[in-house]
């Protein structure tokens, strides 16, 4: 990985948490915030349940201001450089346990407040129509008989970009484990654009920029359809901003069929993926558009079960 990564970016330790590259892939950035700061965050945040955050949506961005001061406004800047810079445009947020034990709902609450404050440091989440709130929660279990491969527990998940299949932008996806019993596998896969073997072969293909309909099964509770390329935009660098996923194409005809089956039979093929495996609480963030995601299989078990949240949006202008 040949990246440049901003000056800012650096394994270093400061204001309540540190930073340093995971290990397998320098791009990702493995952020981790300490108990003492997290012990604060509970404390400060009690006064704003859950419920409150749903209904009022001032308060997401006071929570988010709120987590900011705790790390004496530094987290902001360096979660922002992550994100806007392409060389890596993804963490992996962690946080040592609170100096107060926490009871399961107690801490599925803590979970969901500060998922809530780090999108809302880096921008705006869209509307889940999945779930009818600005973040879904689903659970996989080891059965299911969904229209979607997302709740499906014995398949790997195809590497895809969020935000196929409506209007608005998706700059980022934040994908948090909530919960797990009885799991092995399903660790999450993780590949950038920029180290696609086979990206110059699609990104100059002619139906490169052609336009495809994308839809979304019953479940997504959506019920338009969009039209757009596959590779819809260039960043400030002149490099693509992809926008995939191999559930929700509709091609029109032979030419985009086969162009959208060889782009995933490569996509999968592809060796300079990275396997993140998540800690419970903890959340990984991408730039949507230059970082493809999935996830492996796990392994067969009758009381699997896994809680996940996701939250997606759009930067701050």
């Amino acid at each position: 990985m040949n990246a440049v990564l901003p000056d800012m970016i650096a394994t270093q330790e400061c204001c309540g948490f540190t930073t340093e590259p995971f290990t397998d892939n320098p791009r990702l950035q493995v952020v981790t915030i300490e108990a003492d700061v997290m012990q604060r965050f509970v404390e400060g945040s009690e006064h704003w349940p859950l419920q409150a955050l749903e209904y009022k949506p001032f308060l997401r961005f006071a929570i988010a201001d709120f987590l900011d001061e705790l790390t004496d406004n530094s987290l902001a800047p360096l979660l922002n450089a992550i994100m806007r810079s392409r060389d890596t445009g993804a963490f992996l947020l962690k946080y040592a346990a609170p100096l107060t034990a926490l009871d399961g709902a107690q801490a599925t609450e803590l979970d969901i407040k500060l998922s809530t404050a780090v999108s809302h440091l880096i921008g705006v989440p869209n509307h889940d129509a999945m779930y009818g709130k600005f973040y879904a929660r689903f659970t996989v279990k080891n059965t299911d008989n969904s229209d979607s491969y997302l709740r499906q527990a014995h398949r790997r998940m195809e590497l895809h970009n969020d935000g196929t299949y409506v209007d608005e932008r998706t700059d980022f996806v934040l994908m948090q484990k909530l919960g797990e019993a009885n799991m092995e596998g399903g660790d999450s896969l993780l590949l950038h654009v920029d180290e696609w073997q086979e990206l110059d072969k699609f990104y100059h293909h002619p139906l490169a920029k052609q336009d495809i309909f994308w839809g979304a099964p019953k479940s997504k509770n959506v019920s338009t359809k969009v039209q757009h390329p596959v590779f819809f935009e260039e960043d400030a660098q002149g490099k693509p901003h992809m926008l995939f996923i191999d559930q929700f194409a509709e091609p029109q005809n032979m030419a985009q069929g086969r162009y959208l089956y060889e782009m995933g039979e490569s996509l999968e093929a592809d060796p300079n993926f990275i396997r993140v495996p998540l800690p419970v609480g903890s959340m990984l963030v991408v730039q949507n558009h230059c970082w493809l995601h999935g996830r492996d299989k796990f392994v067969a078990h009758p009381e699997l079960s896994r809680e996940l949240l996701r939250q997606r949006g759009h930067f701050y202008q």
